[in-house]
């Protein structure tokens, strides 16, 4: 079970860090101009690569896989906020398989059968798991509602989400028939290849930040960060949807 920080720790924010928040938000309404920022998807050199290439070509397929996971923002955000309070590795590794199973069961599903979500309403969805995930790391649902969900129900249930986003962006590029399965297979590899390079460097750099004395401290700033990462992001693929 996740934990979350007493709620003292919450009320004790500070000036600072409520200056912090402010150029935060800053930050991500300027990042929020950039549409190429936030239309994660398929570069369009692999999308053209994708689209001309026919047979069997397991190693391209990894490597595509990998390099969406370790470029995908969205679902790097949603992993930080599941490892965020995660300290023993035998949890990291149930909580991080959960999530795998999911995305890596509607992806290749959603693709075999052609099961496709628009983009931009399965990105806003994944933008809300996002804020989902923070505000549990924040213990607002204790406090709103008396209870806790269960996270390791929600890791998997968002799991299958983010997979359909994966598999809505694989499905706009009408790869050949021809070594569909292995090819989707080597990519589901290269996904998580990529899923478990970024989680090493997140767990780093999470060490390294808990040893501080200012983690606690911080970790609330860090959360509405996150929530106002997701909140930006769900804003605008809704945006994008009713225009597109």
């Amino acid at each position: 079970m996740l934990s979350t920080l007493p709620d003292g720790h919450w009320r004790g924010c500070t000036a600072a860090s409520r200056h912090r928040l402010f150029w935060i938000f800053l930050t991500l309404g300027l990042l929020g101009m950039s549409a190429d920022v936030l239309a994660h998807a398929v570069a369009q050199g692999d999308k053209g690569y994708i689209q001309e290439i026919t047979g069997i070509n397991l190693i391209s397929f990894m490597y595509l896989g990998a390099k969406h996971m370790v470029t995908g923002y969205d679902h790097l955000l949603f992993l930080l906020g599941v490892i965020f309070f995660l300290y023993r590795m035998q949890h990291i590794a149930i909580y991080v398989s959960l999530f795998a199973l999911g995305h890596s069961t509607t992806m290749l599903l959603g693709v075999y059968f052609n099961i496709g979500i628009n983009s931009y309403l399965i990105d806003a969805i994944i933008g809300l798991s996002i804020v989902y995930k923070a505000l549990d790391n924040l213990g607002a649902y204790q406090r709103w509602f008396g209870f806790q969900p269960s996270t390791k129900a929600a890791t998997l249930i968002f799991g299958f989400c983010h997979g359909f986003g994966l598999a809505s962006k694989i499905i706009e590029y009408d790869i050949s028939p021809d070594g569909l399965i292995p090819n989707l297979l080597a990519f589901n590899v290269g996904v998580e290849i990529g899923q478990l390079i970024a989680l090493a460097m997140i767990l780093i750099v999470m060490s390294f930040w808990r040893k501080t004395d200012g983690f606690f401290r911080h970790a609330y700033t860090a959360n509405v960060a996150m929530m106002s990462a997701g909140f930006l992001l769900f804003g605008y693929q809704l945006t994008g949807y009713f225009i597109a």
